[in-house]
């Protein structure tokens, strides 16, 4: 497995410190995230998913952790719109040139606006996929909102 994707060069570029950590995905878990915090051995808090959802049909990009739902109403509102839905996988896949499983929301193929759940600022450190199924990066939740210029918001449901 490369740890040098797509992600981990555009956090390189942005100048943010990080670290990278493999772990044996499970194609067949009933969660991704929960999948990969298990693995890890971190709290699922910690442990962020990414999500690609549209909001009055544009893309954008939802970073929560991974134990929580996204309230479609407090999402489409932090986005600016009036109504949001989850994208189907393979919109999501041509959207941001990852798979499902391996979606970052850094090095997207076409950068897209981004909402941060607000309680992942409260970690010292929190991981995000690294554009790469088994991968993570590691990094400040802080970094994670300066590099996307995310929307912080309460979104969960």
């Amino acid at each position: 497995m490369s740890k040098v994707t797509p992600a981990t060069r555009a956090l390189a570029a942005a100048g943010v410190a990080f670290t990278v950590h493999s772990y044996d995905y499970d194609p067949d878990a009933e969660s991704i995230g929960l999948q990969a915090a298990a693995a890890l051995g971190e709290d699922p808090a910690r442990v962020l998913k990414t999500l690609m959802a549209q909001v009055d049909g544009r893309p954008v990009c939802v970073v929560v952790p991974s134990d929580q739902e996204v309230s479609m109403k407090k999402l489409a509102a932090a986005a600016g719109g009036k109504s949001a839905q989850m994208m189907k996988p393979p919109e999501a896949e041509r959207v941001t040139g990852y798979k499902v499983g391996g979606i970052s929301p850094f090095g997207q193929r076409k950068q897209v606006g981004t909402v941060i759940e607000q309680s992942a600022l409260a970690h010292d450190l929190v991981y995000l996929n690294g554009g790469q199924r088994g991968l993570q990066v590691r990094l400040k939740p802080a970094d994670v909102r300066d590099v996307l210029k995310a929307v912080v918001a309460d979104v969960l449901a």
